[in-house]
């Protein structure tokens, strides 16, 4: 989820198409990110929580990959302290867990209701059979965005497709890092270069979705989709950085008041 459960994006444009990772979750992802940044501000963070750690090898455990214990994770690392690049198969992996975790099938349903809901693809009709397809295609975006930006293009260009949290600082300091992961990224030779893998991934993403959706095939609609999962992908990022601050915030409210 190009980058890819989320690894891991997360901003929403909300288009008549609606036809890529479209639904109100990237505006909830978005204030659940602005809440915990306004937590976090002005203090720092040291700790690696479980939601940041994942895999460089396959994950042991996906349950401690998940943000909201459902948005897949397994892109997220603590930090680039000692950094190790992966191998390709590493690449693919964490596509692979990205793709097939539950947590991404869920979210291709819901995706799918809403997208039935607004009738954002007339030709797939309505009832069980109309949301099959609707749910088909959402899961089709997850996946191919997944692999392209997470595992494709990543080892094509030898670049590193995780996300690695800063994790201290000010709010605002790591609000910017995190948005601009979007553009700038770690490549495999430990140095810093524009992101093309999350563009180009994205961009081949919504050309392949011209496939199977056949009422959102011009250009504006296609530049449309690539903004709102430019969008979405920032806000992930978002998520990524301040989830482990919210999450540890909730977790003390929660033992002080049992």
């Amino acid at each position: 989820m190009g980058s890819h459960v989320t690894n891991s994006k997360v901003v929403h444009i909300y288009s008549q198409g609606h036809s890529f990772r479209r639904t109100g979750w990237p505006l909830i992802i978005l204030l659940a990110a602005s809440h915990s940044a306004s937590l976090s501000f002005g203090q720092q963070s040291t700790e690696n929580s479980p939601e940041s750690e994942s895999l460089t090898t396959p994950a042991p455990s996906l349950n401690r990959a998940r943000i909201l214990g459902i948005i897949p994770n397994n892109r997220t690392w603590p930090s680039l302290k000692n950094y190790v690049p992966l191998s390709p198969r590493e690449k693919f992996e964490i596509a692979r867990q990205d793709s097939f975790d539950r947590g991404t099938v869920v979210l291709a349903a819901v995706f799918a209701a809403d997208a039935q809901f607004t009738n954002a693809s007339p030709s797939f009709g309505q009832g069980m059979k109309g949301y099959s397809r609707y749910l088909g295609a959402s899961y089709g975006d997850l996946i191919i965005g997944d692999y392209m930006s997470e595992a494709v293009y990543p080892t094509l260009l030898h670049q590193d497709p995780r996300y690695f949290r800063r994790g201290v600082g000010r709010a605002w300091s790591r609000l910017g890092y995190s948005i601009g992961q979007i553009f700038w990224t770690h490549t495999d030779s430990d140095r810093t270069q524009f992101n093309y893998s999350e563009i180009l991934g994205n961009s081949t993403a919504v050309a392949i979705s011209n496939a199977y959706y056949p009422d959102n095939r011009n250009i504006t609609d296609a530049a449309t989709k690539l903004g709102v999962q430019i969008g979405v992908d920032m806000a992930s990022n978002v998520l990524k950085e301040f989830w482990p601050d919210l999450n540890r915030k909730f977790s003390r409210k929660h033992r002080q008041q049992s």
